[in-house]
């Protein structure tokens, strides 16, 4: 599906908006953006990425040193 041009840019705002919040260890509001690119876009890999990191960070926050980097606790 190709998107119309309108779309591309709510899109990559949308998940812009989410990356701002997630880098500052606000969850919940990146996850609200990033669902909503996916509404826009129900393939966008990237965003279906940080939804479930953003899932698993609101069940286990990070540390305070956090540095925006995600390890990956199993296989």
């Amino acid at each position: 599906m190709e998107l119309s041009k309108s779309d591309f840019i709510k899109l990559l705002n949308y998940y812009n908006k989410g990356l701002h919040y997630y880098r500052n260890k606000d969850f919940s509001n990146a996850l609200s953006y990033f669902e909503e690119c996916i509404k826009i876009n129900a393939n966008d890999g990237p965003s279906r990425v940080y939804i479930e990191r953003c899932k698993e960070y609101i069940q286990n926050p990070p540390s305070d040193d956090w540095d925006g980097v995600f390890e990956m606790k199993t296989k």
